[in-house]
């Protein structure tokens, strides 16, 4: 079976990778910081025009028709270049909640568990897993409307370590829904999913701009490059980015909820700590706010404790095993 990505695939990354770098530049994300993360709605117009919410949608549905494995490419693009927003609410909204899909819309997610709403301000709708309502079988709510604004008056907002990301602390009875009940759904782990596949475009970009510096960079006569210590973080990166991006990929592919906490975790992973080591080779440059290392590094460690949080990953991983049994039995186990 060949799981290379088809010509289609690319030119489908390819053509993500262009908008973005169009409609998202540095300039712009820049501006986006200095804006303390308020959402641009014209991006997000644009972002709904080119099919990015709606491109799991069924073509009769006013969507592209592609799938998971598709979704997983844009979103990893989207990942590489720290677009903020409600990215996956908004995409796994789209069908549900009217406008989404066509990015007029801005839809969040409350997971529960006394986890942080982000982008919530600006939000036209959020969904709340784990609630009372159903929705495709799902126990998941849609606030909108009057619903919606006594859930923000009962917000309360909390300092973010990311500043293209505002967050709010959820009062009242929402507070308690715990993320885990709502997981084994559908939109829960094509949320992890999604989340993951951002990872791992922050996880390239790191390793690519650790990598670009090293090769620029000189120190004592010659590129940092060219010495052993740079040359093994630059490799441990690229050893963690490759894993993860086969464990994204497959389990696109399959869908299995195990498949997905693999797939989280180690994207998790990689995206933290080649954040980390990339602003380690960067050195004293590195921690300054003008450079875009350290926003790479704080979106991580938001991403890494959305939709799937290690520990849970590692509990559904554990679970998959089976029940424990001892290695010997008998006599023998007793020595």
């Amino acid at each position: 079976m060949d799981f290379q990505l088809s010509d289609d695939q690319r030119a489908l990354r390819s053509g993500m990778r262009d908008l973005l770098g169009a409609v998202f530049d540095r300039d712009r994300m820049r501006a986006a910081v200095e804006r303390g993360g308020a959402l641009d709605r014209s991006l997000w117009r644009e972002l709904g025009a080119a099919g990015f919410f709606a491109l799991r949608l069924p073509e009769e549905a006013g969507g592209v028709g592609l799938g998971l494995p598709e979704a997983v490419l844009l979103f990893e693009e989207a990942g590489r270049a720290l677009l903020p927003g409600p990215l996956v609410a908004t995409h796994l909204a789209a069908g549900l909640v009217k406008g989404a899909a066509e990015g007029e819309a801005v839809v969040t997610a409350a997971e529960g568990g006394g986890r942080p709403v982000a982008d919530l301000g600006g939000a036209d709708a959020v969904l709340v897993g784990g609630g009372a309502g159903v929705v495709e079988g799902e126990r998941l709510e849609v606030l909108t409307g009057e619903v919606l604004e006594a859930f923000v008056a009962g917000a309360v907002p909390v300092r973010s370590m990311d500043p293209l990301t505002p967050l709010h602390r959820v009062e009242g009875r929402w507070e308690g829904a715990r993320a885990s009940e709502a997981y084994p759904g559908a939109l829960r782990r094509e949320g992890a999913l999604l989340s993951a596949a951002e990872q791992l475009g922050s996880a390239t970009r790191t390793t690519e701009m650790a990598v670009q510096h090293a090769g620029s960079r000189e120190q004592f006569g010659s590129l940092i490059g060219s010495f052993q210590a740079v040359k093994h973080l630059c490799a441990d990166m690229l050893a963690r980015t490759e894993p993860a991006r086969s464990a994204v990929y497959a389990a696109a592919v399959t869908g299995d909820p195990v498949e997905i906490a693999a797939a989280k975790l180690l994207a998790d992973e990689a995206a933290v700590r080649n954040a980390r080591d990339c602003l380690q080779i960067h050195g004293g440059m590195g921690f300054t706010w003008e450079a875009d290392v350290h926003l790479h590094l704080k979106r991580a460690w938001l991403r890494a404790a959305r939709w799937l949080t290690a520990a849970e990953a590692e509990e559904l991983l554990a679970a998959d095993l089976g029940p424990v049994r001892p290695l010997y039995s008998g006599s023998a186990a007793l020595g």
